[in-house]
């Protein structure tokens, strides 16, 4: 069988993971119940297990995935590992540093450990990392990266090879939203309407209505974008963007510091450990420490 027709019977479950309905990737999933080869049989399973985590659910993973497993998928169990243990953590991180340093045997090492790697702050490892995939979400994956530290330069070429590879894939397009967001200006609207097409075509998830809202934000289309973050807010009160994003939001629209406050309450209450809340309290412990710094030394003038 080809590798098109392979794609065909994946096409609904990798498209619903990557626009972030992930509980339909999983029905799709199991509706797959006789893949046409065991390499399919195996990337259902992948995506099933990657849909599960995302939705924090990680003990279906941990107990299903053994030592019998298909070698694509056992990954996958470390990264539920690290994912839901904090204290396994370190033990993790010098497991994928082993397998990695020997050889990267499969596009799900890759990914894990590049996912691992950006959760521990080490971006540079794993960019390192996804250059020995050559996937499509590797791909897209090293354009976040790069995104995140602000080289759209570079993350334009690396869409280039994208849209070589496969121009109408869902993935690119979103990776195309992502770059015109970091762009700017009339490429704004633009990301809006790759964002609006997927809506269109697979429905609402709080994914796509982030990457719209975000796009509003940047053109000043404030009651649009609060709009887009409160229907995503029905969608999943706990997604993490949509309440960073409501934030973000609520600080341009001038509006009362109480309601920002209470999504930043749930934030760290759903997501402790989001990027946003880690770099929250690391500039909150630098203005205490200037503070102090530059305390009168005197604390009560003579009169």
């Amino acid at each position: 069988m080809s590798r098109q027709q392979h794609d065909d019977e994946l096409f609904e479950i990798r498209n619903y993971y990557y626009i972030g309905n992930y509980q339909q990737c999983i029905n799709e999933a199991q509706k797959l119940r006789q893949p046409s080869t065991p390499e399919v049989a195996i990337q259902r399973d992948i995506f099933t297990y990657r849909s599960y985590m995302a939705q924090n659910k990680f003990l279906v993973v941990l107990d299903e995935i053994t030592s019998s497993s298909a070698d694509e998928v056992q990954p996958l169990k470390l990264l539920a590992e690290y994912l839901s243990n904090k204290q396994k953590r370190e033990s993790v991180v010098s497991q994928v540093d082993q397998r990695v340093a020997s050889n990267v045997e499969n596009d799900t090492l890759a990914l894990v450990a590049a996912t691992i790697y950006v959760n521990q702050g080490n971006l540079e490892a794993a960019y390192r990392i996804l250059h020995t995939s050559e996937s499509l979400e590797a791909l897209a994956f090293s354009i976040d990266i790069l995104l995140k530290i602000d080289r759209v330069d570079l993350a334009r070429k690396k869409l280039k090879e994208m849209q070589e590879k496969d121009d109408d894939a869902t993935l690119t397009q979103l990776a195309q939203a992502w770059v015109n967001v970091a762009t700017g200006g009339e490429k704004l609207q633009d990301a809006y309407y790759i964002y609006q097409e997927l809506v269109d075509k697979y429905g609402a998830t709080p994914l796509l209505l982030n990457g719209q809202a975000v796009a509003f934000i940047g053109q000043a289309k404030y009651e649009e974008a609060e709009a887009a973050l409160q229907e995503a807010l029905d969608k999943d009160a706990n997604y993490p963007d949509t309440l960073v994003n409501l934030i973000v939001l609520h600080r341009h629209m001038g509006k009362t510091p109480e309601i920002g406050n209470r999504y930043l309450s749930q934030l760290k209450d759903a997501n402790p450990d989001h990027p946003y809340i880690k770099d929250l309290k690391q500039k909150e412990s630098e203005f205490a420490r200037i503070c102090q710094q530059y305390a009168p030394s005197v604390s009560n003038i003579p009169a």
